[in-house]
């Protein structure tokens, strides 16, 4: 994750803590003998705060939508302010943590990631699902190649392999180009590399995961994988398109 601002983000988490807060009402219980608690903010206002907060606290806590807390008997937005908590405590021992427990390498960004990869994925990883955003990146970034080519015959690594060959275009078969044609051993190892590249990622990525039964993917595996993904849509949607004459 790029390094957000901590100071912010943690004014804005104790912002919403204070603005999502309840009060108990210490009446009679009601008929099913439990005692009340309000909001002490209209609704709307907390629902507009909790609209901007779920981003920061899918950055801080990527997991906090379906994690298995205790919940309190009849509080509204529960959840919301659990995770504010636990947000600021992460921010807050960030650092520390970063120092003692990490090697300090540069760590990727999901959000630098081709548009096509992580704009067509990114409610599922925020809930957690990281095995099926990578099966979805994958169906995103063939329907864009099919798109800028033409092409429904065919389809992910035959498609993607057709389209970067290095044999002239035909009828029917346009090419994707990463650069003007030339008769030069870099050019054909370009595209060459280019079909061998995409052929690789739907077959070693894309197929287990579309046919085969497989446990969720660690977080930082997903993202690895949907890098590679990234990848393959920068150099097709950076391609120019050579049709037959």
């Amino acid at each position: 994750m790029t390094q957000i601002n901590r100071e912010w983000a943690i004014a804005k988490l104790r912002d919403y803590i204070e603005v999502a807060s309840i009060t108990f009402m210490p009446d009679e219980p009601d008929t099913f003998g439990f005692w009340s608690f309000e909001l002490k903010n209209p609704t709307p206002q907390v629902q507009a705060a909790t609209q901007v907060i779920e981003q920061v606290l899918d950055r801080v806590l990527p997991g906090w939508r379906t994690a298995e807390w205790k919940k309190p008997d009849r509080q509204p937005f529960w959840r919301e302010r659990e995770a504010a908590h636990r947000a600021i405590a992460q921010l807050e021992a960030e650092q520390e943590l970063t120092e003692n427990l990490g090697s300090g390498a540069p760590q990727l960004d999901a959000s630098t990631l081709h548009r096509w990869v992580w704009g067509s994925v990114q409610g599922l990883w925020g809930s957690g699902h990281y095995r099926q955003a990578v099966g979805m990146a994958a169906v995103a970034v063939n329907a864009q190649a099919q798109a800028k080519v033409g092409r429904k015959d065919l389809s992910e690594s035959k498609l993607l392999g057709d389209a970067f060959s290095t044999k002239d275009p035909e009828p029917g078969k346009p090419r994707l180009r990463l650069a003007p044609k030339e008769d030069s051993d870099t050019w054909r190892s370009r595209h060459e590399g280019a079909a061998a590249f995409a052929r690789g990622v739907y077959a070693a990525i894309r197929n287990p995961i579309a046919h085969e039964a497989g446990d969720e993917l660690e977080e930082n595996e997903a993202l690895e994988q949907l890098a590679a993904f990234s990848i393959l849509a920068r150099w097709i949607d950076n391609a120019m398109v050579e049709k037959a004459s």
